[in-house]
């Protein structure tokens, strides 16, 4: 009886948290959430913006995540994707999904993300 999804975790590794502040806080404009202490001790920093959620959780032997991906829809894809391209970040347009503009980039630890336009 699933009725929302709560959040999406990301694996990262150890010590990446000022580089994944700067990414999504910074480049992205997300809002970092604080973490409860117990889990704060662990490494990681979570961010929302609007209705997303991600978690970004170390991960010991960490290996970015190359096909699975959270698919997050912006207000204007276009200045994103400048933003992003101007930070050195890839941007990959993708058009195989019928009616939906997107495209495809990475996180400064590697993960794959997913932009698309609000329809």
């Amino acid at each position: 009886m699933i009725v929302a999804l709560d959040h999406v975790q990301l694996a990262a590794p150890a010590g990446s948290e000022d580089v994944l502040r700067a990414f999504y806080a910074g480049v992205l404009g997300m809002t970092e959430l604080p973490k409860p202490p117990v889990l704060a001790a662990r490494g990681g920093c979570w961010f929302a913006s609007g209705g997303a959620v991600l978690h970004l959780g170390v991960e010991a032997d960490f290996r970015p995540a190359k096909k699975a991906h959270p698919g997050l829809v912006v207000s204007d894809v276009d200045t994103l994707a400048e933003r992003l391209g101007a930070a050195g970040h890839p941007v990959l347009w993708d058009d195989n999904l019928p009616g939906v503009r997107r495209f495809h980039s990475e996180d400064p630890v590697g993960n794959r993300l997913e932009f698309q336009a609000q329809a």
